[in-house]
């Protein structure tokens, strides 16, 4: 099993995403409200390799566990211009093999 870290940099934009890394590879997870539920859609990102299907699936549950926070904090960077406290959680998923 492995960890893996959900981070977005500063220099970010809207819609809310984070950025999803495993070891070397890496997705974008991006938060969009459709129909009044919460979804999580993943996109690559240039130069890494993309999450499995069993792991993008795996991390949707903590995100959507999560997205409050994950807005929340969001918000204060990219719309109010306030500093945010780094937060770690440690999770652990099933490493698919590639």
């Amino acid at each position: 099993m492995n960890t893996f870290l959900t981070l977005f940099y500063s220099s970010d934009h809207l819609p809310v995403y984070v950025h999803v890394q495993i070891d070397k590879w890496e997705s974008k997870a991006e938060s969009l409200f459709l129909e009044n539920e919460l979804k999580i859609l993943f996109k690559k990102v240039k130069g890494k390799g993309p999450l499995s299907l069993a792991e993008a699936k795996e991390i949707a549950v903590f995100l959507k566990t999560n997205a409050n926070k994950i807005i929340e904090k969001s918000n204060k960077v990219f719309i109010l211009n306030q500093k945010v406290d780094c937060e770690k959680i440690r999770v652990k998923i099933k490493r698919t093999k590639k």
